[in-house]
């Protein structure tokens, strides 16, 4: 019996099946990772997400992009090449300009209201963070115009319409609710947020609190119209080393928020609450399992984390997506399957897990390295292996 992707997907995330799903929603790429494989021979159809979803045989995992509720990827474009930034929900967005430039970089304001620079001879590199929007008081009310959830833009005008996109669908769709530290770090950049929480409390306090109050509006008429499946949250606050906030400041500044978030969506229904959060976050899972948060991605390998220990520790209380080191798919194949082996089988024996990378698909994996893996994980699931150059 055929099962959908969408009750596949609800399945595993309620430990009620072993079966394998692979949202597409947790295979992110750097678009230069993209570009050399095309280059490599890669079939050009994995330029864009329906082409990656058909050929690595993804489950489609739709998330709501167009209501601009969560963090999103933007790029600039230079001499072919494109650089990668984040951008939060803010509308209008800036005006991207360049400041000065010579042979080895080039310094810009981004849509994000961020001075970066970039470096010409590194293509693809992330970019130095010069300066940010937010500043003082003045400035964080003029950013937050920029954050109505009313705004022109922000809802498709034919709403009727999009909503009857998701009728009768089979694939889960996720929605974005945004972010507390993270986005305030996009805004402020790091060392002034961490200051703030001791000096100027109340302003971040104040951030804070209209981002309950933009999410929520926009979770209460999403909800309203269309039937939700599970929910992201954006936070990147924590390093190779641990939380970048003490437990205490988390509990001040970050629990009382989310929790008023991750209740309003399970007074809907919405019970699958996924946070996306580089380093190491093992101190950081029980405070967010406190806060109504039960998804865990993409438990990066590098800092530490380990997916077999924390579904040892916690049980059926967490659903974990990646953790599969991105690092391992660099190497060879005996790396791979030593990588794959360790976690996979155990994992989805145990359910309420997703296999996939621990973070975007590098540019330094080799595309038949990325189907190796695919591979792998569909013969431990007794699943037809995916041909490398021909699509189904």
């Amino acid at each position: 019996m055929n099962i959908s992707a969408k009750d596949r997907f609800l399945n595993i995330a309620h430990f009620k099946s072993h079966d394998l799903c692979l949202p597409s929603s947790f295979f992110l790429f750097w678009p230069e990772t993209l570009i050399l494989w095309m280059e490599a021979g890669a079939p050009e159809m994995i330029r864009n997400g329906k082409g990656r979803i058909k050929f690595f045989r993804l489950d489609h995992a739709r998330f709501l992009w167009e209501l601009h509720s969560g963090l999103e990827v933007a790029y600039y474009e230079l001499k072919g090449q494109r650089y990668t930034y984040f951008i939060t929900p803010i509308i209008p967005r800036y005006e991207s300009r360049i400041i000065g430039e010579d042979e080895h970089s080039m310094i810009m304001t981004n849509e994000a209201g961020q001075k970066m620079m970039i470096h010409k001879v590194h293509a693809g590199n992330m970019p130095m963070y010069l300066d940010y929007p937010v500043r003082d008081k003045a400035s964080w009310e003029t950013i937050k115009k920029r954050l109505n959830p009313e705004s022109a833009g922000r809802w498709p005008v034919a709403w009727d319409e999009y909503v009857k996109k998701f009728y009768n669908r089979d694939y889960p769709v996720g929605l974005s609710v945004g972010s507390f530290f993270g986005f305030l770090r996009e805004w402020t950049g790091l060392e002034r947020l961490l200051f703030w929480m001791y000096d100027e409390p109340s302003l971040v306090e104040d951030m804070m609190d209209h981002m309950v109050f933009f999410e929520g509006v926009i979770i209460k008429r999403v909800l309203k119209n269309i039937k939700i499946d599970f929910a992201f949250l954006w936070e990147d606050m924590a390093y190779k080393a641990g939380p970048m906030i003490s437990p205490e400041m988390f509990r001040k500044f970050v629990m009382p928020r989310c929790l008023k978030i991750t209740e309003l969506l399970r007074r809907e229904g919405v019970d699958i609450i996924f946070v996306d959060s580089d380093g190491n976050i093992d101190k950081l899972i029980p405070l967010w399992l406190e806060c109504g948060v039960n998804g865990f991605w993409p438990l990066e390998v590098a800092a530490g984390m380990d997916a077999v220990a924390i579904r040892k520790k916690y049980g059926k209380e967490v659903i974990l997506a990646g953790n599969i080191d991105k690092r391992q798919l660099t190497k060879g194949r005996d790396s791979i399957r030593n990588e794959v082996m360790a976690k996979v089988p155990f994992l989805l024996e145990q359910s309420g897990y997703f296999p996939c990378i621990d973070h975007l698909v590098p540019p330094d994996v080799p595309f038949e390295n990325f189907i190796y893996f695919l591979n792998l994980v569909r013969e431990i699931c007794g699943l037809e292996k995916i041909d490398s150059y021909s699509p189904i």
